[in-house]
C-alpha cells in the first residue's frame, strides 16, 4: 500500500467552483479534508454503468463524456468540459438499504482531473447540512419517481386498450360474418340435397342429371370469372333473367335472378340449360343451379372473412413484435402497415394516404417501440382532425424517403395545426392540450425518448394550419457504431 497522501484543494480553492460557492468555512474546511484530487488520462473510464455507486465526482479540469448503456449500445447522453459539473453518486442523499448503481458510464475524452469525495460520507454531510432540504429532495426525487412509473404504465394501458377495442371491433366484424355465412350454407346444403332428391323423384334419367351436373360446375367457373356489375348493371340483368324464368314457367324468379346475375349468368346461357331438361323439371334443374353458385358465394364470403382475421392477427402479431428479437434490422413500412391496421377502426372516415419509398433499407431498430412511435403520432393527428366534437374528417398522410443517412418518416395530417406558440412545448412531458382525462400528455414524449435516446434519431414537427408534420429520422448504422 502507498504511504503517499492524497492531494487536496484548499477551502479557498474548492469555493470557486460554483457548486460550492455559498457554503461557509467550516463546511468547506470538511469538503477539503475529505475531498481528494483525482487524475485520468484520455480514454480512461472514470467509473462504469452498473457498478455501485460509491464517489461523487467534481470535474476540475478536461473534457468528459456520459453515456448509458441501452439494450446493448452506448449511447451518449452529453459531453463537457466546463469546471465544476458534477457526477457519479447524484443520488446518494436517498436512503436506500443498498448502495445504488451508477446509472451510466463515464469517460475522459483527455486528460482529466477531478475532485472526488466518498458517496456515503458525502451523503452524511448533505444530510447533517441541509436537513430540510435533504427532506425535500428525497421527497421530490421519490414521488417524481413513483408518478412517473403510474403515468406511463396508465399511458401504455391506455395505449393497449385502444388498440385492443379496435382490434376486437376489426375482429368482430369478419367473424360474425363468417357465422352468418356458416348457417346459410348449411341451410343451401340442405336446401340442394332436397332439390337433388326431388330431381331423381321425378325420374330424370341419368343422362340428363350428369348434363345438369356439368352445367352446375360451368356456373361455377363462371361465377369465379364474373365481373362486379354497378347497381344498374345489375338491374338490368336481374330484369332479363326474370323476365325469361317467367315466360319459362319458373316461379318466384325475383328470388333466383340477383344470385344468377352475380355469376354471370345471361339468359342464352339459361336456353342452355333448359336444352337438356324437360320444362318439368326445368324449375328444380334451375334452382339446384342456383343453390350450387350460393353456395360457392357463401364459402367465398367464409374465405373473405377468415382471411381478414388472419390478417389482423398477423398484424397484432407484427405491432407487438411477439415472436422477434427485441432489436433488429427492419423494414420500417412494415411495423408502419400494421400500426394502420391495428387502427383502423379509429382511422373510419379519414383519408389514408401511404407515399412510401419502397427502396428504403433496412433500419437498426426497436421494432415494438418504433410501433409505439407510430400508434402516439397516427392517434394524435385523428385527433386533431376529428375536433373537439369528434365529428370532423381529414386526410392522413403516412410518407417515407431518404434523407441523408437517415430513412426519414412522416405522419401528416389536416387539422387546424399546432400554435406556434406551443411547438417547443409538446415534446414536454405531462403537456397535452387534449381536455382533463383524455390524455396524459405523455405520448410525445414518450416518443422523443424511444426515437432521440433509442435510437439515436431525431423528432421534429412543422406545422400549419391544414398541414401539420411530425418527422421522424432514424439513422442507418448501430448507435454503437455512430461517432461519439
Amino acid at each position: 500500500m502507498s504511504d503517499e497522501q492524497p492531494v487536496r484543494l484548499t477551502p479557498d480553492e474548492l469555493r470557486e467552483l460554483f457548486l460550492f460557492e455559498a457554503l461557509d468555512d467550516d463546511q468547506l474546511a470538511w469538503l477539503s479534508a475529505h475531498g481528494r484530487v483525482e487524475h485520468r488520462h484520455a480514454g480512461e473510464r472514470v467509473y462504469s454503468q452498473g457498478d455501485p455507486a460509491t464517489c461523487f465526482f467534481v470535474l476540475l479540469e478536461g473534457t468528459v463524456v456520459m453515456r448509458r448503456r441501452v439494450e446493448g449500445s452506448d449511447l451518449e447522453i452529453s459531453r463537457t468540459n466546463q469546471r465544476g459539473v458534477y457526477a457519479g453518486a447524484t443520488q446518494a442523499f436517498v436512503r436506500t438499504s443498498d448502495i445504488e448503481p451508477y446509472n451510466g458510464s463515464m469517460e475522459s475524452l483527455t486528460d482529466s482531473r477531478f475532485v472526488v469525495f466518498d458517496a456515503v460520507e458525502w451523503a452524511d454531510a448533505f444530510r447533517t447540512w441541509f436537513p430540510m432540504a435533504m427532506h425535500l429532495l428525497e421527497g421530490l426525487f421519490t414521488g417524481i419517481r413513483s408518478s412517473n412509473q403510474i403515468v406511463a404504465q396508465r399511458e401504455r394501458l391506455l395505449s393497449l386498450g385502444r388498440l385492443s377495442a379496435g382490434l376486437t371491433h376489426e375482429l368482430n366484424n369478419p367473424a360474425a360474418a363468417a357465422v352468418r355465412a356458416t348457417a346459410t350454407l348449411r341451410e343451401r346444403v340442405a336446401a340442394m340435397r332436397h332439390k337433388l332428391g326431388a330431381l331423381a323423384g321425378g325420374k330424370v334419367d341419368g343422362e340428363t342429371l350428369t348434363r345438369l351436373t356439368a352445367v352446375q360446375e360451368e356456373a361455377v367457373e363462371l361465377l369465379a370469372k364474373a365481373p362486379t356489375l354497378s347497381a344498374i348493371e345489375a338491374g338490368d340483368a336481374e330484369d332479363e333473367l326474370t323476365d325469361w324464368m317467367d315466360e319459362h314457367g319458373v316461379r318466384a324468379a325475383w328470388e333466383l335472378a340477383p344470385t344468377l346475375a352475380q355469376a354471370g349468368i345471361t339468359p342464352a346461357w339459361l336456353e342452355r340449360l333448359a336444352g337438356p331438361v324437360s320444362s318439368d323439371h326445368l324449375e328444380n334443374g334451375l334452382r339446384w343451379v342456383t343453390y350450387a353458385l350460393e353456395t360457392e358465394l357463401l364459402m367465398n364470403e367464409i374465405d373473405d372473412a377468415t382471411q381478414r382475421i388472419s390478417t389482423l392477427v398477423t398484424a397484432a402479431k407484427q405491432y407487438s413484435q411477439m415472436d422477434r428479437a427485441a432489436h433488429q434490422d427492419i423494414n420500417v413500412h412494415e411495423g408502419l402497415k400494421s400500426t394502420l391496421i391495428m387502427l383502423a377502426a379509429k382511422l373510419k372516415g379519414i383519408t389514408v394516404v401511404k407515399e412510401f419509398d419502397r427502396g428504403l433499407p433496412d433500419v437498426p431498430a426497436y421494432p415494438g417501440e418504433l410501433n409505439q412511435v407510430w400508434t402516439n403520432l397516427i392517434d394524435n393527428a385523428v385527433a386533431a382532425m376529428r375536433g373537439a366534437d369528434g365529428t370532423g374528417s381529414g386526410t392522413l398522410t403516412v410518407r417515407t424517403a431518404m434523407d441523408g443517412e437517415c430513412v426519414a418518416i412522416e405522419i401528416c395530417d389536416t387539422g387546424p395545426g399546432i400554435p406556434p406558440e406551443l411547438t417547443t412545448k409538446i415534446f414536454e412531458p405531462f403537456f397535452t392540450t387534449k381536455p382533463v382525462g383524455e390524455g396524459t400528455g405523455l405520448g410525445l414524449d414518450i416518443s422523443y425518448r424511444i426515437v432521440v435516446q433509442r435510437h439515436g434519431g431525431d423528432l421534429r414537427v412543422e406545422s400549419r394550419p391544414g398541414d401539420t408534420r411530425f418527422k421522424v429520422l432514424l439513422p442507418l448504422r448501430e448507435q454503437a457504431e455512430a461517432p461519439v
